[in-house]
């Protein structure tokens, strides 16, 4: 017999639910002990599901709506809560201010450009994960990086330039057909309006992208926005000082990537590989 998988709950959610609950048991006069008490779940199960650690159930959601008087506050919160938290906390405020960019400047060294990605190689990407998501966890995640692509399709699109190593486009993630459909998306791309790709070829005796991939943003009201993400976190840098320099680093990666129309002559180089 098969086993099924549940899905993580949405940490970020969870979170949420648990501030809530700690507004509402401080707005009732009850300390985490004496609600612990009252609700026979204890002192630390109360901070626990306070502090997001654990998820509040179903069943004493219900008993606490009724020692708090919250009126079914915490039971619909918790009843729509999605199972699973396709955007980390600290990536959100990256994705509200990329929809809303009017330039868009990302420099990859490691993949594909996220808003770049086919469906398939967004798969391999998330597929390749460890510790693995499953597969509801994949499909959604891959639902939700293609739907960001319509960034670029909107009526009145970002300016938008991307600058990939080389190394990241000879790679074969997902196999070799997933490969070729990716090249030959990036080699679309390369030709539509108000969309710059370039090429870091290999083989270079100097990089400026040495500290690792890293994306700017302009907003419709012309702040600029540096982000960068770790192996468990982001930043996201508004300081005009600390962007300009982030801007410099994009300005000399362009002057060592092959221009545009080397770049597509690379693409087609490397589709006629295949």
């Amino acid at each position: 017999m098969g086993t099924t998988r549940r899905a993580r709950k949405n940490a970020s959610a969870m979170k949420m639910v648990g501030a809530l609950l700690a507004l509402h048991r401080e707005a009732a006069g009850y300390t985490q002990s004496a609600l612990g008490q009252r609700s026979v779940l204890g002192e630390e199960m109360i901070a626990s599901i306070e502090q997001g650690r654990r998820p509040l159930k179903p069943d004493v959601a219900e008993q606490l709506d009724e020692l708090l008087d919250t009126k079914g506050t915490l039971s619909v919160a918790v009843s729509r809560m999605p199972e699973v938290d396709l955007v980390p906390m600290w990536a959100e405020e990256y994705l509200a201010q990329e929809r809303e960019a009017i330039v868009i400047s990302w420099y990859e060294s490691l993949l594909v450009p996220g808003l770049l990605q086919t469906e398939s190689y967004a798969r391999a990407v998330f597929s390749s994960r460890v510790p693995v998501y499953d597969d509801d966890e994949i499909d959604q995640f891959v639902a939700a990086r293609i739907e960001r692509r319509e960034i670029l399709h909107r009526k009145s699109p970002p300016t938008a330039s991307f600058v990939i190593w080389e190394a990241a486009l000879r790679d074969q993630l997902g196999g070799r057909e997933v490969h070729v459909e990716q090249l030959r998306h990036l080699r679309k791309y390369a030709d539509m309006k108000g969309i710059s790709v370039q090429v870091l070829p290999l083989g270079r005796t100097s990089h400026a992208g040495l500290e690792g991939p890293f994306i700017l943003l302009e907003t419709p009201e012309h702040q600029r926005l540096a982000y960068s993400e770790t192996q468990r976190g982001s930043t996201l840098i508004g300081d005009p000082d600390e962007v300009g320099i982030v801007t410099q680093k994009y300005a000399m990666l362009r002057t060592q990537a092959l221009n545009t129309e080397d770049t597509r002559d690379l693409l087609d180089r490397l589709l006629g590989e295949q």
